[in-house]
């Protein structure tokens, strides 16, 4: 593709030749001489003197530098979208595979794909173009909407609502039982009866070895847009809002509410029954206790104020010294104190 079709199939304005054929993308340090990649923080600005590429992706015009630049309002968004011109993952032929157990009731709409093993239990609706990939198992009742794709040994449970252009990856489970138990008297553990379901809104990816567990009573949900990564936990009854990303190994306790554009980085706790509210940020390995205001920006664990905890960590690394200079200060105090008592 020439760069000059390139940059216009982004809505992009060429700083440079664009007879320059590109024949994929790649990172700065990765690509080579026909390539694009990008740069979408200055910080990295002195590598693109090193780079390859034949062109790349900035947010303004940079002087001193080989690559043709192509000057975009977003690069890394722009790089994405180019990467989309040039690979497209495979996908399989619409059809239902000798091996699929497909129960009578079950209804699938047009052009679906369904692999080898797969099993659509009773009553199952699945709108177009899906596509099951091997060993993917759907539960009786499930509803679910158009482009849906489901990666090898993805589950939905029994009576979970899936919306419009869903992606579960590998082993991702959608309704699993949420952990519910009652003591008796005698220490031993009853299970609660699980019956309320998941709900998965428009948009969603889901990554693999992730669990969004149903809730008790009512339902979990996962609103349009959010982006869950892999080996993350959602327990019942939780709300993960519009354009949530949740970052790996995160687990969040029953009845957790994320509003909108709430990010957790990786290795968050969240500890259940409160309210993390609209563009707040959990920086990694944070442990949340309580409700996040909107628009926070927390670290820690019990997490607080970011800024603050920068401070306390810098404070941190120094006790020993100041441990030491205090146990200096209290001898020579005592040391007056004996010389003014003689």
């Amino acid at each position: 593709m020439k760069l000059r079709d390139l940059a216009a199939a982004l809505g992009c304005e060429l700083e440079s030749d664009g007879g320059i054929e590109i024949q994929g993308v790649s990172g700065m340090e990765q690509a080579g001489a026909n390539q694009l990649t990008f740069l979408a923080n200055a910080k990295y600005a002195h590598k693109v003197k090193q780079t390859r590429a034949a062109a790349i992706l900035v947010p303004r015009p940079m002087e001193g530098i080989a690559p043709a630049q192509v000057i975009s309002a977003n690069p890394y968004l722009d790089f994405a979208r180019a990467l989309e011109l040039f690979y497209r993952p495979p996908r399989p032929p619409a059809g239902i595979h000798p091996t699929a157990s497909i129960a009578p009731s079950a209804r699938i709409a047009e052009n679906a794909s369904i692999g080898p093993y797969s099993v659509i239990g009773e009553n199952v609706t699945i709108g177009r173009n899906a596509v099951l990939q091997p060993h993917v198992v759907i539960y009786d009742g499930a509803a679910i909407g158009d482009d849906f794709y489901a990666h090898s040994h993805a589950v939905v449970r029994e009576f979970c609502r899936i919306g419009n252009r869903v992606t579960l990856q590998n082993s991702a489970i959608v309704g699993g039982d949420g952990f519910g138990f009652a003591k008796r008297a005698d220490g031993t553990h009853h299970k609660i009866v699980q019956s309320g379901v998941t709900v998965i809104e428009d948009d969603v990816e889901i990554q693999t070895l992730t669990s969004v567990d149903r809730a008790t009573v009512g339902e979990t949900r996962v609103k349009r847009g959010a982006k869950i990564d892999s080996l993350v936990q959602v327990g019942h009854a939780c709300v993960i809002g519009e354009d949530n990303i949740i970052c790996a190994q995160t687990g969040l306790a029953g009845s957790s509410i994320l509003e909108k554009n709430v990010l957790l980085a990786g290795q968050v706790g969240i500890s259940g029954h409160l309210t993390i509210h609209d563009n707040a940020v959990v920086y990694a390995q944070s442990g949340v206790g309580g409700d996040v205001a909107a628009g926070s920006m927390i670290s820690g664990s019990p997490a607080f104020d970011a800024r603050e905890w920068l401070r306390a960590v810098t404070a941190l690394q120094k006790l020993p010294e100041l441990l030491k200079t205090m146990r200096q200060l209290e001898r020579r105090l005592r040391s007056f104190e004996d010389a003014a008592n003689q």
